[in-house]
C-alpha cells in the first residue's frame, strides 16, 4: 500500500508512523508512506496556502494553485492512487469502506484545513471525500492517521495474524464480544466458565451471542445489517424481551 499524506504539517506524523503496527508494516514492506508538505508548493516567497473566502464569510480557505502542484507531483509517481480529501462532509468511515480502500493500490490522502478546500481542488483531482465522523477537528491530519490505520491493518500480512481483523467489532457487523486473559480471576471476578471449558463450540456460540448482546444494548441501529441467522435473530427477540438481561 502505498500512501501519500499532504499536509500543511507534516511534523504530526512523525509519531504515529513510527510506532507500533504502521511501522511495522513498512519494516515489512507492505506500507510506504510518504508526508508532502504543501508550502512546497507554493509559488510566492511567504509560502501563503490559504486567502480570504470570496463572497465573505469567516475562517480561511486553503488555496487551489499549491494543492494542484503538489498532487499532480505525487501523481507522477503514484499514478494509479486513488485521491481522497478528509472533510466534516464526506462519506462516514466504516470497517466496510475501510476493507475496500484497502484494495487499491495506493491513496493520496489531502488533509483538510480552515474552512475547507477551494472547491476546484474536489472538481479536478479528488475521487472520494471522507469523514471519521459527525465532528469537527482543527485538521484533517487526524483524520487521516485514522484512516490510514483502519486500512492498513487489513491488508494481509500486517496483523500477526489475519484472523485478527475478521473477528474486530464490525467485522461481521456487530461489535466484538469481550475478551479476556490471565489471571482466571481478579479481586472477584472471574472469567466465563465456557471460556475455560476447552469446548470450542460453545465458546464460539458464546462469543457469537456476546456480540449480539453488546449490539444490541450499544448499537441496536447495526443488527438490522448484520445478517442474522434464525438462531441468532431468536436471541435478539430474547435480548428485547428481557431489555438485554439474558444469562
Amino acid at each position: 500500500m502505498k500512501v501519500d499524506l499532504l499536509t500543511l504539517f507534516p511534523g504530526m506524523f512523525q509519531g504515529p508512523f513510527s510506532e507500533s503496527i504502521l511501522r511495522h508494516a513498512a519494516d515489512k514492506g507492505l506500507l510506504d508512506v510518504r508526508v508532502h508538505n504543501i508550502r512546497d508548493f507554493a509559488s510566492d516567497k511567504h509560502r501563503v496556502t490559504d486567502d480570504y473566502p470570496y463572497g465573505g464569510g469567516v475562517g480561511m480557505v486553503m488555496k487551489v494553485e499549491p494543492l494542484a502542484a503538489c498532487i499532480e507531483n505525487v501523481k507522477k509517481d503514484r499514478t494509479k492512487s486513488k485521491v481522497i480529501l478528509t472533510t466534516p462532509r464526506g462519506e462516514t468511515l466504516n470497517q466496510a469502506m475501510a476493507r475496500e480502500l484497502a484494495e487499491e493500490d495506493g491513496l493520496i490522502i489531502i488533509c483538510g484545513r480552515y474552512e475547507g478546500v477551494d472547491e476546484r481542488v474536489r472538481d479536478l483531482f479528488v475521487d472520494r471525500e471522507i469523514s471519521i465522523g459527525d465532528f469537527v477537528l482543527t485538521g484533517g491530519e487526524f483524520a487521516s492517521m485514522v484512516l490510514v490505520d483502519a486500512v492498513v491493518r487489513l491488508i494481509p500480512g500486517v496483523l500477526g495474524s489475519d484472523e485478527s481483523a475478521e473477528e474486530d467489532s464490525f467485522s461481521n457487523g456487530l461489535l466484538e464480544y469481550p475478551q479476556y486473559t490471565r489471571p482466571p480471576e481478579f479481586r472477584g471476578l472471574s472469567v466465563p466458565p465456557v471460556l475455560l471449558s476447552g469446548n470450542h463450540r460453545e465458546i464460539s456460540r458464546w462469543r457469537r451471542r456476546e456480540s449480539l448482546r453488546r449490539t444490541f444494548l450499544v448499537r441496536p441501529e447495526l443488527l438490522d445489517a448484520a445478517g442474522l441467522n434464525t438462531e441468532d435473530s431468536s436471541y435478539v427477540k430474547e435480548l428485547r424481551d428481557c431489555g438485554g438481561n439474558v444469562d
